[in-house]
């Protein structure tokens, strides 16, 4: 049910800066319970959750969208999320490690966390089972094959301002293209919702986007470099 977000865009207008705030705030509806964000600053991720909604968030954190656009190269570059919980409030996306922080709507396991390791190799920090993609990712491995029986959403932000999304079949997740850049949306409608007049697009599932390209997977979870297909 959250709600994930995706925004990669070269010197961003006042306007767009507006539209990011208002996507946050109309993509509340999927997630009331706690909103958060990654963006890149100077080559550096940085993280900010709180368990409010996204027009409480907003408030806090969007006053001045331009300290979120790297003075160096121009470039605004942020992932976000707005959390449905049916348990606590602790352990809020985006969750990072290392050079890369990632946000994720569907479910990957219900298993108790204690046992994820044991299941799944993975000694996990946090209680969210989102944390389990996080690891296949910094493993080097194929979450879409990893998690091919799991549901699916994710927004990568690696450190640079590099992207990558995917999901599968059994969560959406639609992609705006503009001039100077794209947004990533949940659902269909938030697009039009804040104003925008170019039409979002449902990526398909199973292949890896980075913006630029589709990395069509293969039946082993390799990156088919072979197949590469501009957007």
């Amino acid at each position: 049910m959250c709600a994930v977000l995706g925004f990669s865009l070269q010197y961003p207008s006042e306007e767009q800066l507006q539209m990011i705030k208002r996507a946050f705030i109309e993509s509340r509806i999927r997630g009331m319970h706690a909103t958060g964000m990654t963006f890149d600053s100077f080559d550096t991720l940085v993280t900010l959750r709180e368990p409010v909604n996204a027009l409480k968030f907003s408030e806090e954190y969007f006053n001045n969208m331009k300290t979120y656009v790297d003075s160096e190269t121009g470039k605004l570059s942020m992932i976000g999320h707005c959390r449905y919980s049916t348990s606590d409030l602790q352990f809020n996306q985006p969750i990072e490690k290392e050079d890369v922080s990632i946000v994720h709507n569907g479910v990957i396991s219900q298993e108790l966390p204690e046992n994820w390791e044991t299941l799944y190799g993975y000694k996990c920090e946090t209680r969210n089972d989102t944390e389990l993609v996080l690891q296949t990712i910094i493993d080097k491995k194929s979450p879409l094959e990893v998690w091919k029986d799991s549901s699916l959403s994710v927004i990568e932000l690696h450190q640079g301002g590099i992207f990558r999304f995917y999901r599968n079949g059994k969560r959406p997740l639609y992609l705006t293209r503009f001039e100077n850049g794209f947004m990533i949306t949940s659902t269909k409608d938030i697009p039009s919702r804040v104003g925008i007049k170019e039409i979002p697009k449902l990526i398909d599932m199973n292949v890896y986007y980075d913006g630029k390209m589709k990395h069509k997977v293969d039946i082993d979870g390799a990156i088919d470099y072979q197949n590469e297909v501009r957007m």
